[in-house]
C-alpha cells in the first residue's frame, strides 16, 4: 500500500513541476505567430485549463494532464512553422452560462488540428487551435498521436 500512495505523491509533484513549467511558457509566449493564418494565435487560461480539465470541467487524469503538459513546448515549437492542415471541424455550441431566461447563447466554434513528425521520426503530435466566432484564434490543445505510445521528451526538458 505504501508503495502505491508514494506513486500518487510523486504523479502529484510532477504534476506540479509540469505546470510551472506551462505558466511559464504560457507567460513567455501568449502570443505566437503561425503562418498557417498569417497571424498571432493567442495563449491564454481557456486553452491552458483545456489542458487540465475535459470539456464538462472534469480534470483529467494526472496521467492525462502530464502528458499534454509535456508536449505543450513542442506545440509551441511547432506553431510558428504550421504550413498545412490535416483536420477541420466548424460545429454551433454552447458559450458562457444560462441567461436569465434560462436559456445558453451559441457561437460557430471552429476547430483546426495540425498535425507534426517530431524530430525523433517516430512520433506524432496533433495540436489544436480554437476560435469561437469572429474572436481571436486561440491554441486550444495538443495532444500525441492515438497511434503511439506517450511521448517522453517534453517540457521537462527546460
Amino acid at each position: 500500500m505504501k508503495e502505491n500512495s508514494n506513486f500518487y505523491v510523486d504523479e502529484n509533484l510532477k504534476l506540479k513541476e509540469y505546470l510551472e513549467k506551462a505558466k511559464t511558457l504560457y507567460i513567455k509566449n501568449n502570443e505566437i505567430y503561425c503562418p498557417y493564418f498569417q497571424q498571432k494565435i493567442t495563449l491564454n487560461s481557456d486553452g491552458f485549463n483545456h489542458l487540465q480539465f475535459k470539456p464538462n470541467r472534469m480534470p483529467r487524469n494526472i496521467s492525462a494532464q502530464i502528458r499534454k503538459l509535456s508536449l505543450l513546448k513542442r506545440a509551441l515549437e511547432i506553431i510558428p512553422k504550421i504550413g498545412t492542415l490535416q483536420e477541420y471541424r466548424t460545429r454551433i455550441e454552447k458559450v458562457g452560462k444560462k441567461g436569465n431566461d434560462n436559456f445558453f447563447k451559441t457561437k460557430n466554434v471552429q476547430y483546426w488540428g495540425f498535425h507534426a513528425i517530431l524530430q525523433d521520426k517516430k512520433n506524432k503530435i496533433i495540436i489544436v487551435l480554437k476560435q469561437i466566432g469572429d474572436g481571436k484564434i486561440i491554441f486550444w490543445s495538443v495532444m500525441a498521436d492515438s497511434k503511439q505510445k506517450l511521448y517522453k521528451d517534453g517540457i521537462e526538458e527546460e
